[in-house]
């Protein structure tokens, strides 16, 4: 039974509980019962459609009516005998229901009470009847009607049997409004003054706290003992739903005194949840425990899994260590332990896909194509560590990616620019708050696989301070013969990198410790050469500048006397970063030119490209060339690329000795 009273202004086309009833329960006479019971039910009823209640005999019960069909139906019964049929609709979420939706059996009906409310709705008070079959509709608008015949109670107990079991009945409505804390003592009068058996079964059906479809079942029931039998047991579930509850209340009041009422509240909405095997911490237990069986780990790593969950179990959730241990367990199991894509050992489709993300780099692509060579006669090798040395803008970035899409790996970049903290590759102990893997173990998590290709970017700009030296922990991660056995500092467990290709980039090797140098292939890409550049300006940057400018393809063209003007004369680069810019420049002028209407297409000649970039910015060195005594021409190398430089002398009486300096980097 519900643990709420409802008011007859208070309903909703909803069930009408008993402990619903403020005001007294009306009692039934017994010569209100020979009423009901004599009832006869006529060959034709208008019909109205409940959504959530079933009206049982002798019951009254307040509705809101506020359909059109059924405000027509109560406007022409209240105006004439009154008496309709009460059915319930199989679906209450169906707003306008047809006969299909309707149950068969129902109870005929006096409205006692007509309510016009404000918004223009209309409650009614109504009185179940008796029980009637509905044969057929006959009508469907403006409301239902149906033919229907009698649906009585066979009443087949009697004497000392009928007495115990409404005794038994009694009883059991009375205990359990005694464990209800929310329904009053007035209650308990109310049941044991009804003295008609069928009136207070009745009763009784239409305040259990069951469904629509349970409470159907009981008005469909004929004979009154399978009726009291089907009631006693709804009952007895409701009397073991309560007591469940007084003993979740009575558990957790024995465990707290009265001035913790917030953590009363807390400990009883936790003992509710464990009652039911809800409860959040459980569940996170649990969850994580069907993760780990599911996933495949080596034995050692299973058994440290295991532990911790048995501690978390231990923990309780307000600890600090609680979510130390949950973040634990789950990046062990977020990681790939056992899990690799699959290589695509073709070494035709990955000399197709380098060519097309790259002009050139002929050594570069060698050495994949020779790695995937031999992978594929030897699976169980071991991935080469690259190192790509050279100027910016020469693509070892983009190149690592192609290398990833070639072999059908994951791949994953971090920068090495500016990191001095050690714990950053290796991780940091569990023991700090906010402990967390380094980066190493971050990306092989991020990578959802066992052999990724990760670029180590700018790995020549790696500090080192107070906090130790980042590259002493690379040493173990890119040393072929080790990194089977990575140690990360949170986890404290080996794992395996050596299915990783690790790919570093630079633009110098002089900051690189030796050490870390010898781990690694060096393979160089040096700087693009005039025709290169103008290849690669050609097949890769003007396509793209075109389609990120919005243009089209036959929308503009740009000759190569143009492309080489653009070069030597706008830029100054081993790369070609500069260039893509210079590029995106001349395709901007152009949109510029074609959104305003000037032209449709656009040919870019040389006389253009000045005034889309501008004045020149880079003249010829050799125009510096001079024949002036005590000048000379060197030559200079940077990160950036090669250049000249011009060595003045000047006229000073010496010593006699001669010192040499500078000596240009060599």
């Amino acid at each position: 039974m519900k643990d709420r009273f409802n008011t007859f202004d208070s309903f909703d086309e909803s069930d009408a509980s008993f402990d619903d009833f403020e005001q007294a329960i009306p009692l039934m006479s017994e010569e209100e019962e020979k009423e009901l019971t004599e009832s006869i039910v006529p060959d034709e009823l208008p019909i109205l459609p409940l959504k959530n209640t079933v009206l049982f005999p002798g019951v009254v019960v307040p509705i809101t009516v506020g359909r059109d069909r059924s405000l027509a139906l109560v406007k022409e019964a209240y105006a004439g005998d009154k008496i309709i049929g009460v059915v319930t609709q199989k679906d209450e979420d169906i707003e306008e229901p047809e006969d299909k939706d309707l149950y068969r059996i129902g109870t005929m009906a006096r409205i006692i009470k007509l309510i016009k409310m404000p918004d223009g709705s209309k409650s009614i008070v109504i009185q179940g009847k008796s029980g009637f079959e509905v044969e057929e509709f006959t009508q469907s608008s403006p409301f239902f009607k149906a033919k229907v015949k009698a649906f009585p109670k066979e009443m087949d107990i009697q004497g000392v049997e009928l007495d115990a079991s409404i005794r038994n009945i009694k009883e059991t409505a009375t205990r359990i409004i005694n464990l209800s804390p929310n329904i009053p003592s007035e209650a308990t009068i109310a049941v044991n003054n009804i003295n008609s058996p069928t009136f207070l079964l009745n009763f009784i059906s239409s305040n259990l706290n069951v469904g629509i479809e349970k409470k159907q079942q009981l008005l469909e029931i004929q004979k009154f003992s399978d009726n009291l039998k089907k009631v006693m047991e709804f009952l007895e579930q409701e009397v073991q739903v309560l007591d469940m509850s007084e003993k979740i209340r009575t558990k957790v009041k024995s465990d707290i005194d009265d001035q913790q009422r917030e953590f009363y509240l807390r400990q009883q909405m936790k003992a509710i949840q464990e009652e039911l095997g809800e409860d959040a911490e459980h569940q996170e237990v649990e969850k994580l425990k069907e993760k780990l069986a599911a996933k495949k780990l080596p034995e050692n790593v299973r058994e440290e899994a295991e532990k911790e969950l048995r501690r978390l179990e231990m923990t309780p959730n307000a600890s600090p260590n609680y979510g130390i241990i949950h973040s634990y367990v789950e990046w062990i199991l977020d990681l790939p332990w056992d899990e690799y894509s699959e290589d695509k050992l073709d070494l035709n489709f990955a000399k197709e896909v380098l060519d097309e993300d790259h002009y050139g780099l002929e050594k570069v692509k060698k050495r994949i194509i020779e790695y995937l060579a031999v992978l594929k006669l030897k699976e169980d090798m071991k991935a080469p560590i690259l190192c790509f040395y050279g100027p910016p803008g020469v693509g070892k970035t983009s190149l690592g990616k192609s290398i990833a899409r070639s072999l059908n790996r994951e791949f994953e970049r971090f920068s090495l620019g500016g990191i001095r903290d050690e714990a950053e590759i290796r991780g940091h102990r569990r023991t700090y708050i906010g402990a967390l893997p380094g980066r190493i173990i971050r990306s092989m998590k991020k990578a959802g696989k066992g052999n990724p290709v990760i670029m180590l970017d700018e790995i020549d700009k790696v500090g080192s301070d107070y906090r130790g030296d980042p590259t002493s922990a690379l040493l173990e991660v890119l040393d072929p013969e080790q990194n089977d056995t990575f140690s990360d500092n949170y986890l404290e467990l080996e794992y395996d990198l050596s299915k990783v290709m690790f790919i570093a980039t630079a633009n110098s090797l002089d900051t690189i410790p030796a050490p870390l140098r010898d781990r690694m292939e060096i393979i160089n890409i040096s700087g693009y050469t005039l025709e290169e550049k103008t290849e690669i300006a050609k097949k890769y940057l003007i396509p793209k500048q075109i389609e990120e400018n919005g243009l089209k393809k036959e929308q503009i063209n740009i000759d190569d006397e143009s492309i080489h003007m653009i070069i030597d004369q706008y830029t100054r680069e081993s790369g070609v970063r500069n260039l893509e810019r210079q590029v995106a420049g001349v395709c901007r002028g152009v949109a510029a030119k074609i959104a305003k209407g000037e032209i449709e297409e656009f040919s870019v000649t040389e006389n253009d490209v000045e005034e889309f970039l501008g004045k020149q910015k880079y003249f010829s060195d050799a125009a510096e060339r001079t024949t002036v005594p005590g000048v000379a021409t060197g030559l200079a190398w940077t990160p950036f690329g090669g250049d000249i430089l011009f060595i003045e002398a000047s006229v000073s009486k010496g010593s006699g000795k001669l010192n040499i300096t500078g000596q240009l980097g060599d």
